[in-house]
């Protein structure tokens, strides 16, 4: 596809790479029927193809309006489009820049500015989320059970004191920190059992991913450069890796190499920090799980493997294989490709969208009757949790015995 770009973009250096990963579609339209939002709405514009179409319009005319933004607005970065594209489409990396270029071309209401404002301050801060989780949790025996089911719970387990011989970071997130500390006890109390200590670096917070996706790339990167100063000397006294138990967090990190190329006081840092990013089922994916004697009697585990580890990672049978290898029983599943409709701040800002998606997703997990579904995502967690009716909880939970700390909630 070819572009000639605006003379506002031409010689620009988001202008030329859009218009060089634009060109790598050919219109084979292998995207539509992979796309959520397409099939929820069966418009063109709500197509990876369609927006890639507006994108080229905003660099050939060097203006765009709100039919645009509206369109940039619903996709949900699933990159399920980027998994069958036969040309090998960035979609991603374009959608990003189109996003901060509609911005500056299309700018919103005073509203809709101060809204998504107000979500990345409150949602990439776990401090602020903190004190709105505590009151909801002291507040769940007195809800009805549908919305009970939504709140999931605190931290539980006692954590490990010892120090291990093998040490990797842990990034604790923002809103997994603040609404499910579960995840990371869990995670501690597993790689502990296998000899490995979890150890967190407190100025770390925010991966960067919800600024970013939200076009406020300058705080993504500022969260991305906070995050680096702090891991680097612990990655200097010899951490294995960068872990992080949120896919979605995952992906941004393994991305810092790229965003910041062109910072020259961090891109070898970055680099680094990129090289040891894993994911914690590929930390435990390659250790001796027979070492952790689990209790797998739990019935049937209807597995979500979330887009950003499908289709941003592209690992999409890692979490399966770990978890038959642990001795699980999986249920069997429906669209197992298809977006739940969570998608960061997504399920908050296009809310009737994401709640459809949402109920269609809970209905192919649970088509076999699980007694629970497992996820790796934070989001993807709390999403799935208000439109199915089992228990949704991070998969590292089924793996920790710990009690009390591995039976989920209702």
């Amino acid at each position: 596809m070819y572009v000639e770009l605006h003379q506002r973009f031409a010689g620009t250096p988001e202008g030329i790479l859009a218009s060089d990963l634009t060109s790598a579609c050919v219109h084979c339209g292998f995207c539509l029927e992979t796309c959520p939002t397409y099939l929820d709405t069966r418009d063109e514009r709500d197509s990876p193809r369609g927006r890639i179409y507006l994108i080229k319009q905003l660099l050939e005319s060097g203006t765009a309006g709100a039919t645009t933004r509206t369109h940039l607005d619903r996709c949900l970065t699933c990159r399920n489009c980027e998994t069958s594209c036969p040309s090998g489409m960035r979609y991603g990396e374009l959608l990003d820049i189109g996003r901060g270029l509609v911005e500056r071309e299309a700018p919103r209401g005073g509203a809709a500015r101060s809204l998504r404002w107000a979500l990345r301050q409150l949602l990439s801060r776990g401090a602020l989320l903190a004190p709105f989780m505590a009151l909801a949790r002291l507040a769940r025996p007195l809800l009805p059970a549908a919305l009970a089911r939504r709140i999931p719970p605190g931290a539980r387990g006692p954590l490990p004191t010892r120090a291990q011989s093998r040490r990797m970071l842990l990034l604790e997130g923002c809103v997994q920190r603040a609404a499910t500390p579960a995840t990371n006890g869990a995670a501690r109390r597993v790689l502990d059992r296998l000899g490995i200590t979890l150890v967190t670096a407190p100025a770390a917070r925010c991966c960067g991913a919800l600024d970013y996706h939200l076009a406020a790339h300058d705080a993504g990167l500022d969260h991305a450069r906070r995050n680096i100063d702090a891991w680097w000397p612990h990655i200097e006294a010899g951490a294995e890796a960068i872990v992080s138990s949120a896919s979605g967090c995952g992906v941004m990190i393994e991305d810092y190499g790229r965003l910041l190329a062109g910072d020259r006081a961090y891109a070898d840092k970055a680099r680094r920090v990129s090289a040891l990013a894993r994911d914690l089922a590929d930390v435990l994916a390659a250790e001796d799980l027979e070492a952790l004697q689990v209790d797998t009697a739990v019935g049937p585990v209807a597995l979500h493997t979330p887009c950003t580890l499908q289709h941003g990672q592209k690992k999409p049978q890692l979490l399966e294989g770990l978890l038959l290898r642990a001795g699980f029983t999986l249920a069997p599943t429906r669209d197992d490709h298809l977006c739940c409709g969570s998608a960061g701040s997504y399920s908050l800002l296009q809310r009737q969208r994401a709640r459809r998606l949402g109920q269609r997703k809970a209905a192919a997990l649970c088509t076999d009757a699980p007694q629970l579904i497992a996820s790796a995502n934070i989001g993807c967690q709390l999403h799935l949790a208000a439109h199915a009716g089992v228990p949704v909880v991070h998969w590292i939970e089924l793996l920790d015995n710990s009690g009390e700390a591995r039976q989920p909630r209702a």
